[in-house]
């Protein structure tokens, strides 16, 4: 999503620094150690979503101005190996958010809304994810979404891996709310999504785990971590994002050891993280846990520690800060 002109003044110049001053992402087999998405047409890429049929493939998407397309990424080359097209849904305005539900089905959230409360309703729309990786043009099934407490911006949409309940985190930058939705969407009617959470965080993606207990959020500048606890949500601590020139995406590899956080952009970086609290390897959010190095564990690199201590005075000198309030 396009940012205000007073964000760009200040958050993209500092970002511009750091990323210069961090080491590029190393790339990996198995592509789980990050990877460039290579596709000239991907520049605004705003959702990330792991396949459950294909592995080391990523599904993603631009925001606005590209139209009903979906793209998997191949995690090994960053090549785009397949173009979806989807049909039956108008013309999207401002899709942020890609999601799989139990159900083997691709969750789009075309939720965007760049004036916060611009439209009276968004939409979410759902498809086969397909068998076989090629081009093709897939039908999918569009329900209409309004919040029980008016209209919203929102860049993340979640659906749960057991349940299959969709959730919505609207994008607020003094912090937003969950939003979940009915036990089952419905095309006869209108789809109330009602407040159920505070997200202390400017939230522009978030996911499930793949085991459904735990649910991150992320934002530009960090990320919050939460035990999932049938939906009362606990508080685990914050999430060491990697810095991106604008981070807008999280999703957990298909065995849940790993996050991989995406950046908008030409040539955007998709970098691993550790997973707190759990996962192969990794440490709780005090530990340290992930980094933008290859693998997503261990400690930062001189050059990161370096890079983060030049973030800490732009922080306050642009007032980043508000990005993640304090609980």
């Amino acid at each position: 999503m396009r940012r205000s002109p007073s964000f760009l003044a200040g958050a993209a110049s500092a970002a511009a620094v750091l990323v210069l001053a961090l080491p590029a992402p190393a790339l990996a087999a198995d592509g789980d150690g990050g990877f460039t998405i290579k596709d000239s047409r991907i520049t605004e890429s705003s959702g990330l979503a792991a396949s459950h049929l294909h592995p080391g493939i990523y599904w993603t998407h631009n925001d606005s101005d590209d139209g009903p397309y979906l793209y998997a990424v191949d995690s090994r080359t960053g090549e785009t190996v397949a173009t979806i097209t989807m049909k039956g849904v108008g013309a999207p305005r401002d899709v942020e958010a890609i999601s799989l539900g139990p159900d083997g089905d691709l969750y789009v959230g075309d939720i965007g809304d760049n004036l916060g409360g611009k439209w009276s309703y968004v939409w979410i729309y759902k498809l086969p994810e397909p068998k076989v990786l090629k081009d093709q043009t897939i039908r999918a099934t569009q329900y209409v979404v309004k919040y029980a407490d008016g209209p919203r911006n929102a860049e993340a949409l979640m659906v749960h891996p057991k349940t299959g309940r969709v959730y919505i985190a609207d994008k607020n930058e003094d912090g937003g709310h969950l939003y979940e939705g009915p036990a089952r969407l419905s095309t006869s009617g209108t789809n109330i999504f009602r407040p159920v959470a505070t997200i202390d965080l400017w939230v522009t993606d978030g996911a499930f785990s793949p085991d459904g207990q735990q649910l991150v959020v992320r934002g530009y500048f960090g990320g919050i971590a939460y035990d999932w606890n049938d939906g009362k949500l606990k508080r685990q601590g914050r999430l060491n994002v990697p810095l991106q020139r604008q981070g807008e995406s999280v999703t957990y590899t298909p065995d849940g050891s790993k996050l991989m956080y995406g950046s908008e952009g030409k040539d955007s970086p998709v970098q691993p993280g550790s997973v707190p609290g759990g996962g192969s390897g990794s440490k709780s959010p005090s530990e340290g846990g992930g980094s933008a190095s290859a693998g997503g564990g261990g400690g930062m690199s001189s050059g990161a520690k370096g890079a983060l201590a030049v973030a800490a005075v732009l922080a306050a000198g642009f007032g980043l800060r508000r990005l993640l309030r304090k609980s």
